[in-house]
């Protein structure tokens, strides 16, 4: 601004660096916010994983894929909770960040705030001795003429009085001149000097803002890409889950022998001669093992087994 007292364009940079830092402040409690929610999930999947049935009674190959199934699931929680401890050390570093700029930029307002006070001031004296000065000359000048040809002596030496108050007002006033214009010249000194501190402090903050927001969407990503491999686990179990084993499986746990009951002989116990040649038992007829397993079918609606993009789907 031309007006020397003026600080409006210094309150405007200031503002802004204010603003600057209250937005590192907001990102700050959204990481903080965001650690809360991924710590509460993580704590609920490895809940869901421990405490919920999940095809508890099933055998072999199918009863390993839910075990694995139910083991990365508790993983995927573990993970989320990982995760919401590097959201909260993210946050501490984008506070520390944000303080270490404000007490950076606290000393060198405390500077600005002197020079700024003691040039207004010394502003306001040149300025006030100005006014005295030429108030003094004018005034005394027009009392001097005004009574002149009556005070012709007196007024004479009233005028050497006034001529040496008015050199030494107006050396008074001189000297102010001077010492404000060096006041001036340090202050602006001192202005550019805290632009271009303000400036770099602007940049690092912009810089630092931005790396930090690029750190957090990476760190998502690279959550979302270790899920993945958690869930592919579980679709390489269900690639090795076999129908045909787990059938055969279940029926030599359970099997009770291979021999089927034999025939139930009739005996006469009401006429005994017609029992004198006894009736020939049947022998008993080793179980052929069964055919092949029925294909199993999908209503309509229903997904099938299936291969899509090296994802093993069902």
């Amino acid at each position: 601004s031309t007006d020397l007292t003026s600080t409006v364009g210094y309150d405007s940079i200031i503002q802004h660096l204010n603003d600057g830092r209250k937005n590192c402040k907001e990102f700050e409690d959204f990481l903080k916010e965001r650690a809360i929610i991924e710590e509460k999930y993580g704590k609920e999947l490895i809940n869901l994983s421990k405490k919920k049935p999940c095809g508890q009674t099933e055998l072999n190959t199918l009863k390993r894929s839910l075990d694995v199934f139910k083991q990365q699931v508790d993983n995927v929680g573990q993970g989320h909770i990982q995760l919401a401890q590097t959201l909260r050390e993210e946050a501490k570093k984008m506070e520390e960040f944000r303080e270490k700029q404000k007490l950076h930029r606290k000393k060198i307002e405390l500077i600005m705030d002197a020079i700024h006070k003691n040039r207004n001031l010394q502003y306001k004296k040149t300025m006030e001795v100005k006014h005295t000065s030429a108030s003094l000359s004018c005034h005394m000048l027009s009392r001097l003429l005004t009574s002149f040809s009556t005070h012709f002596w007196q007024l004479f030496l009233k005028l050497a009085q006034t001529k040496s108050a008015l050199e030494d007002s107006d050396r008074s006033y001189q000297q102010n001149v001077t010492t404000l214009e060096k006041i001036r010249e340090e202050w602006q000194k001192e202005h550019i000097k805290a632009c271009e501190f303000f400036e770099t402090q602007e940049c690092e903050r912009i810089s630092y803002f931005r790396n930090a927001l690029w750190l957090h969407v990476n760190q998502l990503s690279q959550d979302c890409v270790q899920n993945d491999e958690k869930y592919e686990e579980i679709r390489k179990s269900l690639e090795m889950c076999s129908i045909e084993k787990d059938i055969d499986f279940f029926v030599n746990l359970r099997k009770t022998g291979n021999l089927a009951p034999a025939p139930v002989v009739y005996e006469n116990y009401y006429n005994a001669e017609r029992n004198v040649t006894p009736a020939r038992s049947p022998v008993p007829v080793p179980i052929s093992r069964r055919g092949p397993l029925p294909t199993p079918t999908s209503a309509p609606g229903e997904p099938d087994y299936a291969t899509v993009d090296g994802y093993s789907l069902i």
